[in-house]
């Protein structure tokens, strides 16, 4: 009996010391993230909001509020820190029943491996969805090595932060990136609605737009805005004023009923191509969401908006063929639609595979190469048989 209390004591003392060896929150150094380079934001390096300032007064409040979400916005920085943890203040602590918290108002830390040569992901944290307690702490990973390591901390998809701060170790050096990556210059600009807002990721680095990012390592600025793609004429005025564009990726369709596919697209398409004549544009197709071919109303309504959209690109391209690309709905969401929450929203995998679509006409834009996968959609769509209207 004797022998059994001191291995149990023994265990519990064990057990203890392993678990003061982990870091714990209120040790560490936080400072400012906003002293850091912010990436993959378009008008201004603010936590505030994805449109300009000026558009808040005349805008649809829908529109206003949920610019404030921070999709696609991310920080990057280097540390020696043996721990590196993230506390920030949530602007609404949103919630969806078809969407992980994770996504909507969490974050997540990517690192640098050397050994792949590429950004690895390292943690994301579980938001608290006390409405009382808005101030979200998270120590991602701690134990380091203690040499300087390049991270990329992505902000939530589904919510704002009033502010964001990085902890470290009391006495570790926190810098600048030395690592271009994402390369700084040129940038694409994503417009579009609530899929590419980030409806659902199950955490903020896998919207498809951080995947890209990575993917091409180029800065990638995240516009889509939920429920409110509906190709407003200022808002394509605002994106004409972004500096240092590498393409325009227009996928608004969703959003839009099969009138406003046909009435809006041309004045929205050609504000850009007016003001930024040498800017490459990518309009991108409606996807059929995965009831649309056993739906006897979608089946038909889905592709008159494509039909719609692509009738007005055929019409552009005629004007000017320069710089302007089409990509259709063909797996845009996987080979058998499994890439959705709710036949609509994407799930990681759909973000994945929406990446892979349009990534090779990314490369080649970037690479000043012919633009795959054109043919074919350069040719005028049979027009949609007993078409239907809302």
């Amino acid at each position: 009996m004797k022998k059994y209390l001191i291995l149990l004591c023994a265990v519990v003392l064990s057990l203890a010391a392993y678990s003061q060896d982990f870091t714990k929150i209120d040790d560490l150094r936080f400072v400012d993230a906003m002293q850091f380079r912010m990436i993959n934001y378009a008008f201004e390096k603010t936590l505030d909001t994805r449109i300009p300032r000026y558009l808040e007064d005349s805008v649809r409040t829908e529109l206003k509020e949920r610019a404030r979400h921070t999709s696609g916005k991310a920080f990057r920085f280097r540390t020696d820190s043996r721990a590196v943890a993230v506390r920030y203040q949530l602007l609404y602590n949103a919630h969806m029943m078809h969407m992980a918290d994770t996504g909507i108002k969490g974050t997540c830390l990517y690192i640098w491996d050397e050994d792949t040569k590429s950004w690895q992901f390292v943690n994301g944290n579980r938001p608290n969805s006390n409405k009382e307690d808005t101030i979200q702490r998270k120590v991602y990973v701690d134990r380091l090595d203690g040499k300087m390591h390049e991270y990329m901390l992505y902000l939530p998809l589904y919510d704002g932060v009033r502010w964001l701060e990085v902890g470290v170790d009391s006495t570790a050096t926190i810098t600048q990136p030395v690592l271009n990556s994402p390369r700084q210059g040129k940038k694409f600009i994503f417009y579009g609605t609530s899929i590419l807002h980030g409806g659902c990721a199950s955490q903020p680095g896998m919207v498809a737009t951080s995947i890209i990012q990575r993917d091409l390592d180029i800065e990638c600025v995240n516009i889509g805005i939920s429920g409110e793609g509906k190709m407003d004429y200022c808002m394509a005025r605002a994106m004409a004023t972004i500096p240092d564009v590498a393409a325009f990726i227009l996928d608004p369709i969703p959003n839009c009923t099969q009138m406003m596919c046909d009435t809006l697209t041309y004045e929205f398409v050609n504000i850009l191509r007016r003001a930024r004549p040498d800017v490459p544009i990518v309009m991108v197709e409606g996807q059929m969401y995965s009831y649309a071919k056993y739906s006897g109303f979608f089946g038909k309504y889905l592709p008159q908006k494509n039909y719609e959209f692509h009738k007005n690109y055929l019409k552009l391209r005629a004007e000017n063929p320069k710089n302007l690309y089409y990509v259709d709905c063909k797996n845009l969401y996987g080979p058998n639609n499994d890439g959705t929450v709710d036949g609509i929203h994407l799930t990681d995998l759909g973000f994945y595979y929406y990446a892979q679509k349009l990534e090779p006409i990314l490369k080649a834009i970037l690479a000043g190469k012919k633009v795959p996968n054109q043919k074919e959609v350069n040719k005028p769509y049979p027009p949609i048989k007993d078409p239907v209207t809302f």
